[in-house]
């Protein structure tokens, strides 16, 4: 497939996907069993690209085979044809949110021209990300948080206490915390859910600059799929905790486990990006019933046509 290829249909296709398991995911809202809400989105999410007629790959998933029963990297997925692409998605971005029933939970695909997305492993990931606008290379993974503000800050033409930056609440942040708020800038924390925190920094909306922090890096390629098609800068790194997660990357052909990689290393040609709300947030509504219909908002792009939309489905129950 060629960036030519992604075009309206296969945008409308990436929606539906989104949106139908979006909707599997809501009707687990906050019933607290988190595993039993990521299970229905997976079969809704794997039921709906079955129907497409793609050629697909499943390069970031659920995890290897042997852990996951359906969406595992190396699924194909599809009827088949010409349109060969690789898939990157979280059915659930939020289990933890979706459970409790609070805020930010997201159906998140994107998908690629085969053989461009980065075939991550299923380990953590130090990430630094911005939104469009700024300079070539105004953040880098390897300066401080405070470093990073600044720099961001001065290219913004603002005082640093105006920078405001997403961090995971984690215990592991502490130090990343400590580093932002020493140079006067303002820490907004969220609980899960780093995909949505790095796309924050893409929409003025959110009041987020920046993004730091380690997460999965499986979601970094999520991530840079979006900001792929908004613009932005994005680095980000892998952190391997033990020699089996060293092995991991060994088999999807990773072997310098120190290489920097930027947005474009992540995502190297045109890509779409669609992601549904499942719960209220910061960029999209929930799910929805009313009046006999179910409501959903998506947000899809498009790099190889630098197109942004909001999507707005209502449909009978």
């Amino acid at each position: 497939m060629s960036s030519e290829t992604l075009d309206r249909g296969l945008v409308l296709d990436a929606v539906r996907v989104t949106e139908i398991a979006a909707i599997a995911a809501w009707a687990l809202v906050g019933h607290g069993d988190e595993k039993a809400a990521d299970q229905a989105a997976v079969d809704a999410m794997r039921t709906a690209l079955n129907d497409l007629d793609i050629d697909g790959e499943i390069v970031i998933g659920e995890g290897e085979r042997d852990e996951a029963p359906m969406l595992y990297i190396g699924e194909r997925v599809g009827r088949g044809g010409p349109i060969k692409i690789d898939i990157a998605l979280d059915p659930l971005e939020g289990t933890t949110l979706t459970a409790k029933a609070m805020a930010n939970a997201l159906a998140v695909m994107a998908w690629a021209p085969k053989g461009t997305l980065l075939n991550a492993p299923d380990t953590y990931m130090d990430k630094i990300a911005c939104g469009p606008g700024y300079p070539a290379g105004i953040i880098d993974l390897d300066k401080s948080p405070a470093d990073n503000v600044l720099a961001l800050a001065k290219a913004k033409g603002v005082d640093a206490s105006e920078i405001t930056v997403c961090v995971l609440d984690r215990p592991r942040h502490a130090e990343i915390i400590a580093s932002v708020r020493s140079v006067g800038a303002r820490v907004n924390l969220i609980t899960d859910g780093d995909v949505a925190g790095v796309i924050h920094t893409t929409d003025p909306s959110t009041g987020v600059d920046l993004y730091v922090g380690q997460g999965g890096a499986p979601e970094g390629v999520l991530a840079c799929a979006a900001l792929k098609c908004v613009g932005g800068q994005f680095q980000g790194r892998l952190v391997f905790r033990n020699a089996d997660e060293k092995e991991r990357a060994r088999r999807v052909g990773i072997t310098d486990f120190d290489k920097k990689y930027d947005l474009h290393e992540m995502v190297r040609a045109d890509a779409i990006f669609s992601a549904t709300g499942v719960t209220n947030g910061a960029l999209l509504d929930g799910v929805r019933h009313e009046d006999g219909h179910v409501h959903t908002h998506t947000l899809v792009m498009n790099s190889s046509t630098r197109t942004v939309r909001e999507v707005r489905m209502m449909r009978p129950i």
